[in-house]
């Protein structure tokens, strides 16, 4: 099993950076995948950005060229540096990691973006 606790969401201007952690409970580098899901009010959770234990990325296209993904095996955790922040990127975000056959969830992080 994976523990995952995300932290470092809060309120910021348009325009601003916020960078959120998610620290899992084993190593990472054997979690095949790790990602970063947003779920907004009233829409379904969408995929923002992941990482495999290849360290290869992948955006949604929407954050593309704002936000960077990355991961820190020795701390045990994965990163997602978000520049250039708008209101439409205010959501709840999500940890998430495939490990096996399985996936696992943190509890979520609120971001609040105003305009």
């Amino acid at each position: 099993q994976v523990q995952l606790v995300e932290s470092g969401g809060g309120l910021v201007q348009a325009g601003g950076s916020l960078r959120l952690s998610c620290a899992a409970s084993r190593n990472i580098f054997s979690i095949n995948v790790m990602g970063w899901y947003r779920q907004a009010p009233g829409k379904q959770r969408e995929l923002v950005a992941d990482i495999t234990s290849g360290r290869t990325t992948s955006y949604a296209e929407s954050v593309q060229g704002r936000f960077t993904i990355y991961r820190d095996n020795a701390k045990n955790t994965v990163y997602l540096q978000m520049n250039s922040l708008k209101p439409e990127d205010t959501a709840v975000y999500y940890c998430s990691a495939f490990f096996g056959r399985d996936v696992y969830w943190g509890q979520g992080t609120q971001v609040t973006v105003s305009s």
